[in-house]
């Protein structure tokens, strides 16, 4: 696998995280340190060209037990910008998979806990994904219904934590500049 820059909006990893950062969490508390490590452990996995992995990890970043008010997410917001960037940034070759089918069908089938609050922040990502890499198509065999701008807007406001909104908002905006050309 190639070695991948570092992404600007994750913290740098600690040379020896691998997965038992994030196993140790199996069976305790998912707060902001389970948030910190997904973070850092996503960083690790893009460095090392598992971009698809690295998503992956920040997923579970977004499904962290927070409440808004930790101090981890005043150096560390949610990673709306985090993913926009890497989903930009993987090189051809590297394995990516398709992240906007993969966001359609996470918010489709997302179960508690937080369904709601989850289930949106995937939708938001299926939003960046379409602005970064606006080539990429849908699954057109998943039957629903994707949500307009609005629609994720709403939802963060009513589900998220607050200013969550108005941190997806200016990531979307930023992304209009990492965007691929089509």
């Amino acid at each position: 696998m190639p070695a991948l820059p570092p992404c600007p909006h994750l913290p740098p990893p600690r040379a020896d995280i691998d997965w038992r950062a994030l196993h140790a969490y199996r069976e305790s508390d998912r707060g902001p340190e389970f948030y910190f490590a997904c973070l850092e452990y996503s960083h690790t996995l893009w460095q090392r060209g598992f971009a698809a992995r690295a998503l992956l990890c920040l997923d579970r970043a977004l499904g962290a037990q927070l409440s808004g008010a930790e101090p981890i997410l005043r150096e560390h917001p949610l990673p709306y910008a985090s993913m926009a960037w890497l989903i930009a940034h993987t090189p051809p070759g590297v394995f990516l998979g398709n992240p906007r089918v993969h966001f359609q069908h996470y918010a489709d089938r997302m179960n508690e806990p937080r369904r709601e609050q989850r289930r949106w922040r995937a939708w938001a990502c299926w939003a960046l994904t379409r602005v970064v890499r606006p080539h990429l198509p849908n699954d057109p065999r998943h039957a629903v219904v994707e949500p307009s701008l609005e629609a994720i807007d709403t939802a963060l406001r009513e589900h998220g934590h607050r200013g969550e909104s108005e941190l997806w908002q200016r990531t979307m905006r930023d992304a209009v500049s990492l965007a691929a050309p089509s």
